[in-house]
């Protein structure tokens, strides 16, 4: 019989540990459990689902007077378990101590090491000492004797660990990362997010909450989530690796103010935010892009990206297709591209929705996490008061994409050129007199005009603004299930049982 009352049902692959218990006859001393001896019984720990996406472990008790019968429901489950192949048993740690508030190293110990240990999950840990300890670590350590990496840390942390495991595969493989048009290998190691910094995007878009217990039960039941990575590189060099938001003009100026004042903690975002909507500057270039083709469904329709998405597993298909159909004869440079110059506020390409809880919805609602493309968004010069328009449709359920001077478009690769990166490249010769002349003449008031934004990728800024961005479809998993559909709003509803024990 069971301990609470209700029936409970739950798949095997949400069964967190089974153990056997030490039953505490005092506390039953009454009725017919005086008549027994002894009493044998053992404990299941499962996962719950609550409101918001979020995931408990929860637990239940059976026992009965026959000791054989216990072993052997004992043993039944643990085998049951044995067969989730997809669980990792031995992880990679890496804790960033001073991200966010600075709880890191509190929350793994305090929160996500005693599910680890109950799931009977090893880990090796690292506390990072500086900028790209875990990057640099993961080009030393043998990295194929972990079943995955883990970082405890906001959006900067998972990038660097990202960009080290990435980076560690392409190099075993002998692939050069300079090479734009270089095929990647794909990373089969999957990375864990413990969410514990100033911003965790990634993991918002991912699992649809920022929570440490949400994200190390999803570690621990062994999902996992493939992720498209974009690439960024300028003449023929490789700058850095993107899955969230690759952001010129508006979020580029404000990351670049932001650096500036570290000390106000994660207020800064917010002040530079207002202070670069005030000064509102616009940016000229010429943006060149090659479509999706490949890629199911638009940014304009209302198919979000949910677990087990249709969309992105048959846009990878067609893409395998495109792929075997056009061989080693069709270059990339043969393939169609559409060119775009004007004036702009902003430039934003996202490779997941970039949701967030001030912006439920994220910049763009119906990207992809896993369909081999970004999508595109131009907001061209328009007033202040459109501007702001524009921003607050990211906070609420209106269409944000419904203005004249907003476009998007589904991309596989596109590049940026600032109109003075132009000027220069058009006459060599006169680099020195447009850099130094023309902008004095333009603006005799003031020799410093700002003439060119910074590229945000993924909260890091880029030195040049001339870049060459290429998608590659599901570079990387992660141990995450997407966001779930119709997830349980009562957290009574979800109090769901065990499966297959009974």
């Amino acid at each position: 019989s069971c301990v609470r009352t209700e029936n409970c049902f739950v798949p095997v692959s949400e069964i967190i540990a089974v153990e056997e218990t030490e039953f505490n006859t005092k506390r039953r001393n009454i009725g017919r459990w005086q008549k027994m001896a002894k009493l044998h019984a053992f404990t299941v720990y499962y996962v719950t689902k609550a409101r918001n996406h979020r995931w408990r472990c929860s637990d239940v008790t059976f026992w009965c007077v026959d000791e054989h019968l216990c072993n052997q429901w004992i043993q039944a489950l643990k085998e049951s378990l044995e067969m989730q192949k997809s669980r990792p048993k031995h992880l990679l740690v890496y804790i960033n101590p001073y991200g966010g508030k600075r709880q890191g190293k509190r929350i793994y110990e305090q929160k996500v090491a005693p599910l680890f240990s109950l799931a009977s999950v090893s880990t090796d840990v690292v506390i990072t000492e500086h900028a790209n300890h875990a990057k640099d670590n993961l080009f030393e350590v043998n990295i194929y004797k972990y079943d995955g990496v883990v970082c405890v840390g906001g959006d900067g942390m998972f990038s660097e660990v990202m960009h080290g495991l990435i980076g560690r595969m392409q190099k075993d493989s002998g692939i050069d990362q300079n090479n734009p048009k270089a095929s990647l290998v794909q990373c089969n190691i999957r990375i864990g997010i413990i969410p514990a910094g100033s911003t965790d995007c990634v993991c918002y878009s991912t699992v649809g909450i920022s929570d440490p217990v949400t994200s190390a039960l999803h570690i621990i039941v062994g999902d996992c989530q493939p992720l498209d990575v974009s690439s960024v590189h300028h003449n023929n060099t490789f700058l850095k690796y993107s899955v969230s938001l690759l952001g010129y003009g508006f979020y580029g100026d404000i990351l670049k103010d932001s650096e500036k004042k570290r000390w106000m903690g994660p207020m800064r975002y917010d002040y530079s935010g207002f202070k670069t909507f005030l000064s509102h500057h616009y940016y000229e270039g010429t943006i060149a892009y090659q479509p999706a083709k490949h890629a199911l469904g638009s940014p304009r329709d209302k198919d979000s990206c949910r677990t087990g998405c249709y969309i992105c597993k048959k846009s990878e298909k067609q893409l395998a297709e495109q792929h075997k159909e056009c061989g080693l004869k069709h270059e990339e440079g043969e393939e169609e591209w559409k060119v775009i110059k004007g004036k702009f506020l902003a430039i934003n390409a996202v490779n997941m929705s970039c949701a967030c809880p001030r912006s439920p919805k994220g910049l763009s609602p119906a990207a992809h996490l896993a369909d081999g493309s970004a999508d595109l968004i131009l907001v061209r010069k328009c007033s202040r008061f459109d501007f702001l328009r524009y921003l607050v449709r990211h906070t609420n359920q209106d269409d944000q994409f419904d203005f004249p001077f907003v476009d998007v478009y589904r991309v596989k690769s596109f590049q940026f050129t600032s109109k003075l990166s132009e000027d220069n490249e058009s006459n060599v010769m006169d680099v020195g007199k447009k850099r130094f002349g023309q902008f004095c003449r333009d603006h005799p008031a003031c020799c410093c005009n700002i003439v060119n934004s910074t590229w945000n990728c993924d909260g890091e800024t880029l030195d040049s603004s001339a870049i060459e961005v290429r998608v590659h479809c599901q570079l990387m998993k992660l141990f995450a299930r997407g966001i779930e559909e119709n997830c349980k709003d009562e957290a009574a509803s979800s109090q769901s049982g065990v499966e297959q024990l009974l």
